[in-house]
């Protein structure tokens, strides 16, 4: 179910577990099968809305890419992370893409969560890294954060943490503030903690494993916030989140709308894809919900577009 007005068609099938899509200037579209290991180039080249070519784009490291999950590019070079890889190829003509080096191999473990996403900007590779458990305190300080890599250098350093996983994220069109939809902790019942929209800003805390929401403690957490703090001490200096949806709906990728073929209303609001809870007794997400954002570019609500 949709608007009226809209309507929704299939543009491939037939992929392999597809998890996130990057999709360039020409129409090109990149899809990530993780499960089996590869890139794949889609393209419409009749404009019927349906891609009559695929093929898959990952050369000089095998067909297989286990795990591969985040696409990003700089213009002239795709960017792919696994859970504990990012490579690095050259995009040629025709889609191709060249040679695949590995730069970085150090990322924490996946743990629970290993589904790494990255977007570009302004020079920086922006990386995702979930935390590795349901509800712990990491021993890798990288875990549940945002980093930011430098792609030339390949240097990387923390830009937000407390972050459990993070997978949906972009910038607002008009005001440039970064924004990222988080996934609550699990096993905390039907209705807390839910789903987060927060304002991701440099040094910040946003409060997982310990706190959730509006700097909620976590009751089911029992384990000491870092230097001797209490939890609400702990929950009292950290970033609250500024919008909340329903809890396990899982969002997955956030984008912007930045086109013009929908209706100018939809302009500068976002979407975001919700895979859908298995941690709850009854289920909610699997659908795409919208959020609104005022002429000043605050949020002001979540609305189902398809469901």
């Amino acid at each position: 179910r949709m608007p009226d007005g809209f309507r929704i068609d299939v543009f491939a099938n037939e992929l392999t577990n597809p998890r996130t899509l990057l999709v360039m200037e020409n129409g090109d579209v990149y899809v990530a099968e993780r499960e089996a290991g590869r890139v794949t180039l889609l393209r419409d080249t009749n404009g019927d809305g349906r891609a009559d070519v695929r093929r898959h784009v990952v050369t000089g490291i095998g067909e297989d890419l286990a795990g591969v999950h985040g696409l990003a590019t700089d213009g002239r070079r795709l960017f792919m992370v696994t859970d504990r890889e990012l490579y690095v190829a050259d995009l040629g003509e025709d889609g191709n893409v060249g040679e695949a080096q590995r730069v970085i191999d150090d990322l924490p473990d996946g743990g629970q969560h290993p589904n790494r996403t990255m977007r570009y900007r302004d020079g920086v590779l922006y990386l995702s890294l979930g935390s590795t458990c349901n509800a712990c305190p990491e021993p890798n300080e990288e875990a549940a954060t945002m980093v930011r890599v430098d792609p030339d250098t390949w240097q990387r350093e923390i830009f937000a943490e407390g972050l459990r996983n993070t997978i949906g994220f972009d910038w607002h069109p008009q005001t440039g503030a970064f924004w990222g939809m988080d996934h609550a902790t699990d096993w905390r019942g039907d209705a807390f903690p839910r789903e987060e929209l927060n304002l991701l800003q440099e040094g910040r805390h946003y409060g997982w494993p310990f706190c959730a929401e509006k700097q909620r403690v976590d009751p089911l957490m029992h384990a000491d916030p870092p230097d001797g703090m209490g939890r609400t001490e702990f929950c009292r200096n950290t970033e609250p989140s500024v919008l909340e949806y329903t809890a396990h709906a899982a969002p997955m990728v956030m984008e912007f709308y930045r086109g013009d073929m929908f209706p100018a209303e939809y302009r500068n609001d976002a979407f975001v894809a919700m895979r859908g809870s298995w941690n709850r007794s009854e289920p909610v997400g699997y659908s795409v919900v919208r959020i609104r954002f005022d002429e000043q570019g605050s949020p002001t609500g979540f609305e189902d577009f398809i469901t």
